[in-house]
């Protein structure tokens, strides 16, 4: 239909432009003009062409007269004679002569013409109304009618084939809004939104993939829910017998990996059920803000991390305990973890060797944090249930635990003392790649290294924005991105030149994926002469053989990717982060940064230049 559809327009098109020069009008319309000018009757009778002559020849004489230049007097006479002449022409266009006959015969032509005209434009018209009538009601027959849909999702891309990032829009069906996923990010966000993201044309992202649900199926739509938020009651025992036992047991093997994770990782954030009940003296307690579960969840962590030299310290108060009970025991405890920490915090620092790593409150010290936020930190290192080794570690535990509970919202800015372990995170993090990065690269394994050393050197500069000592020496992170990157350019630029598809595509897809990205995100931020001067190195490679004679082909592939390379702002490129590396003991963290550090400094494995 929409093949004879295009066939009828173009007709159609024919007779509302007509004519073959530039300009062009509807045939029904040009033939009324030629019968509205073949029955306008002059009226005067036309200058017969001897009168023009006779006004030429009374302003010449002789064969030398357009040599010769008129006399003011002359030039009126003549015009004057014109004007005279052209007013005997008609008011508007009308023939000069037409009998009777002509005119009977012509008005009965094109009358008959326009006739036809008006017949085809109306029919064209028609039959092209019932067949986008027939389009828009090709859905509306009752058999393709029987099931009701409605959008419920849009996935949308930003990038280009090689790289991007994804996001979705999912219609909730509770608050009636659209909900956008992007990636840990859930905001709630309109249809206008959602129509800028999906049409494309005004940014470098279009949606690709659209949900529709049968709205017959209520628990699609998941009205009932329990108390978690989205989880639908009895959306799964409408499922096929089959497809319930799949779903069911992924559930429990979610469930499962998720307990696993939660114990190893040891993110859990301390219950106030039982123990609250044990430790309380009759009164409920306060519920818990988001900021303050994110901070203890993440000091939870650290408590983990730290959780042998507290289990010393804890074993060091055995005497006290015997004498003096648990509340002395535990004063014992903290004060001398807290002197111990505080002075190798002070101690000088060496080049295979970062105290911080050790423990989260020497990183606190040295950046002089607010004294409260090192106290709680310390208690928290006590109250760790992870510590419940023996009578006196349990006991100890649960007195840390009932002063944590002492402390109320006016004591502690729950706020601030999170953004105190985010840091601290981020820190560990940053280690953990620059080590893991200089590992790779020590072994050869530059495209994996480089990954590692540029989020590193990203998160690294939050970190320095907030104090020298928040983060490491940015110095090496970027002197073995630069490393690496000129290797890799190199490696890239030597399977294109080789000619062979297989090498030429896995160089290009090596620029694209990683050295291109990575170029974007070190331009994009605060950049160092050294740095400047190594993207110059990486581009003069490949512009050289913009002046070499090489094959047609890789000569298009080059103009491809070029212009990216060059033009950092030309798009969006997304750098996929490095995989994650699970948390180290703070002894297994430090023997390696003191192997990596003398293996670099010694030149063992690499040179620094």
């Amino acid at each position: 239909m929409k093949e004879h559809l295009s066939v009828l327009k173009h007709k159609l098109d024919r007779y509302m432009n007509y004519g073959s020069g530039p300009y062009r009008f509807p045939l029904s319309d040009m033939l009324q003009y030629v019968l509205e000018f073949a029955s306008t009757k002059p009226t005067c009778v036309p200058p017969s062409p001897d009168s023009f002559s006779d006004v030429e020849n009374r302003g010449t004489s002789g064969s030398d007269s357009l040599e010769t230049v008129p006399s003011p007097q002359q030039s009126t006479v003549d015009l004057s004679v014109i004007e005279t002449k052209f007013e005997e022409f008609p008011a508007q266009p009308a023939p000069h002569t037409i009998t009777q006959e002509e005119l009977q015969f012509i008005e009965g032509c094109l009358q008959r013409w326009r006739s036809e005209v008006e017949h085809d434009i109306r029919e064209l018209k028609e039959n092209i109304a019932k067949i986008l009538c027939s389009i828009e009601q090709i859905y509306s027959h009752p058999v393709l009618s029987q099931v009701p849909y409605q959008l419920h999702a849009v996935l949308v891309h930003e990038g280009q084939a090689v790289a991007g990032h994804y996001w979705a829009y999912v219609y909730d069906h509770i608050r009636m809004c659209w909900m956008k996923y992007n990636d840990i990010s859930v905001t709630e966000s309109s249809w206008d939104e959602l129509q800028r993201d999906s049409y494309g044309g005004q940014k470098n992202a279009s949606a690709y993939c659209l949900m529709y649900i049968n709205k017959n199926l209520p628990h699609l739509i998941a009205e009932h829910t329990d108390a978690n938020p989205g989880q639908a009651v009895d959306g799964i025992h409408a499922l096929p017998q089959d497809l319930k036992f799949y779903v069911e047991e992924d559930n429990l093997y979610f469930e499962h990996e998720v307990e696993e994770w939660l114990e190893e990782e040891s993110c859990k954030i301390p219950a106030a059920t039982s123990e609250s009940q044990e430790f309380s003296s009759g009164t409920s307690e306060a519920p818990v803000s988001p900021s303050s579960q994110a901070a203890r969840s993440l000091s939870s962590e650290h408590a983990v991390i730290s959780k042998e030299q507290t289990a010393q310290a804890i074993a060091n108060t055995a005497e006290s305990f015997e004498k003096n009970g648990v509340e002395a025991a535990l004063n014992d405890a903290f004060h001398e973890e807290y002197s111990r920490l505080y002075h190798l915090a002070k101690e000088e620092p060496i080049s295979h060797n970062d105290p911080r790593l050790q423990h989260v409150l020497v990183y606190f010290f040295q950046n002089e944090a607010p004294k409260r936020v090192i106290e709680r930190t310390l208690l928290e290192q006590f109250a760790d249930r992870n510590l419940s080794y023996d009578e006196r570690s349990i006991s100890i535990m649960k007195i840390a635990r009932a002063r944590l509970k002492q402390i109320g919202p006016e004591d502690m800015d729950m706020d601030e003392y999170k953004s105190w372990h985010e840091d601290y995170s981020l820190f560990r993090k940053v280690s953990v790649y620059l080590l893991t990065g200089l590992e790779h690269y020590q072994h050869g394994r530059c495209r994996e290294a480089l990954t590692y050393l540029v989020y590193a050197y990203q998160h690294n500069s939050t970190l320095l924005m907030k104090g020298q000592n928040r983060g490491v020496d940015e110095n090496i992170i970027a002197l073995y991105r630069r490393k690496c990157l000129l290797e890799l350019n190199e490696k890239a630029a030597t399977l294109f030149e080789s000619g062979d598809d297989s090498d030429v595509t896995e160089g290009l897809n090596l620029m694209n994926e990683l050295i291109i990205p990575c170029m974007h995100l070190m331009i994009n931020n605060d950049i160092c002469q050294q740095d400047l001067d190594a993207i110059e190195v990486l581009r003069s490679r490949w512009c050289s053989y913009l002046g070499q004679d090489i094959d047609e082909n890789l000569q298009q592939k080059l103009s491809e990717f070029l212009p990216r390379m060059l033009d950092c702002s030309a798009e969006i490129i997304v750098l996929k982060e490095p995989p994650k590396i699970r948390p180290t003991s703070p002894h297994d963290l430090c023997s390696r940064f003191a192997a990596v550090m003398e293996s670099i400094h010694s030149g063992s494995a690499v040179t620094v230049t």
